[in-house]
């Protein structure tokens, strides 16, 4: 490679980062770097390259992320069972500071002065790469087209692009395409029909999960097993992270499980309609709450409980890598330990319910829950604690 400047973009080999592509070597006397993290998307690898080779790039890299991404962003996430704002698994915000992280990298390694991202001017997504870069690369320049070209629209992009020569993708209807995103852990979907609330999704859109109507008519049995907090297994076969997410997606995505439609509050104060399918996580996190349930204490769930809001908006906004959502995750993570066992669940037209939860703990005492007159609890103490709860009323 020649001796000059270099940018490294995060590059998906589709309309948007083409253009920027382009965009970046007409305005820019640098070398372009296209860099793109596999964290279990859709991924044509050959169309990547060749999308980059024509627009005469010669540095392209692809960095398989999948188990780092489950097992150092997602699972820790899930042990927080963060929530945003009631309904949003927050998909796309854990998978951007994995990018922003690895990218940072690879500018390191061939000494670029800059990098890049695809992240619309509107969107959450350019604050959580660019609060990720600072904190790995903070003399790194930051390079954000949207913010700065004028190409003010989808309109201008596809014009741009006939201009020259990028091939303009499809819909499934033959229209130019919906927003989407999509990593191992979810795929979102924007745009066009969905930007009016008042429209319901076409169905053509799901990828992941059919809808609970063509789902099956016998019910679906999935046992998850857990130690120190994490999954290890499905039905008692242990799997690498990535593997054991994949499988769930299936099972859960043939069941018509992990569909939301939500309408969201972006961290920049716009709303924005969009629809997820999120079909592992949502039994995952189902199933993570159950084994808690078994394993440990009052004071420890009711405490996570407490900060979860918190820590779920920590991550929508792209704070992954702050102080306050390191303290957190240490409260999220202080008995993790005793979070072993199995939880079975029963999956059926977009519900799931639990079977069992089985576990060597002894949170949960059979002795004191029976209904069987016991020794084990002193029940004449329950007065006592009455009486100082009354107190507690007025003062």
């Amino acid at each position: 490679m020649k001796s000059k400047k270099r940018i490294v973009l995060a590059y998906s080999g589709g309309l948007d980062t083409s253009i920027i592509l382009k965009w970046l070597q007409e305005n820019y006397k640098a070398e372009i770097i296209c860099y793109t993290a596999d964290i279990g998307q859709e991924i044509d690898k050959k169309k990547i390259i060749n999308n980059a080779k024509k627009l005469g790039v010669r540095k392209i890299i692809i960095k398989d992320l999948k188990d780092t991404f489950v097992k150092d962003y997602v699972f820790p996430m899930l042990r927080g069972h963060a929530v945003y704002e009631g309904i949003y698994l927050l998909g796309t915000s854990i998978a951007r500071p994995l990018i922003a992280k690895d990218q940072i990298r690879i500018a390191k390694k061939y000494k670029a002065y800059a990098v890049s991202h695809g992240s619309t001017g509107k969107g959450n997504d350019q604050v959580r790469f660019e609060l990720g870069y600072h904190f790995f690369g903070p003399k790194i320049k930051i390079i954000a087209p949207w913010r700065i070209w004028k190409l003010n629209s989808r309109t201008d992009l596809i014009k741009y692009a006939k201009k020259h020569r990028i091939v303009i993708p499809k819909d499934k209807k033959g229209a130019p395409p919906f927003s989407v995103d999509d990593n191992l852990f979810h795929t979102s979907t924007e745009g066009k029909v969905l930007e009016n609330p008042k429209n319901s999704a076409p169905e053509f859109i799901f990828q992941r999960t059919v809808s609970p109507e063509k789902a099956p008519h016998r019910a679906s049995f999935v046992t998850i097993n857990f130690k120190n907090g994490d999954p290890f297994g499905v039905n008692g076969k242990r799997l690498s992270p990535a593997k054991l997410l994949e499988r769930l997606n299936q099972l859960a995505g043939k069941n018509g499980i992990g569909r939301v439609d939500l309408v969201e509050n972006r961290f920049l104060g716009i709303k924005s309609r969009g629809v997820y399918e999120t079909p592992g996580g949502t039994l995952l996190i189902k199933a993570h709450r159950a084994i808690e349930s078994v394993t440990l204490d009052k004071d420890t769930m009711h405490k996570k409980d407490n900060i979860m809001s918190r820590y779920a908006e920590l991550i929508y906004n792209g704070y992954w890598y702050s102080k306050e959502r390191f303290k957190l995750q240490k409260i999220v993570d202080l008995k993790k330990n005793k979070v072993n066992g199995s939880v079975k669940l029963k999956l059926y037209k977009g519900n799931i319910s639990i079977e069992s939860r089985v576990t060597s703990g002894k949170a949960y005492s059979m002795k004191k829950v029976s209904f069987e007159e016991n020794k084990s609890f002193n029940k004449k103490n329950v007065e006592k604690f009455i009486n100082f709860h009354k107190k507690k009323l007025r003062s």
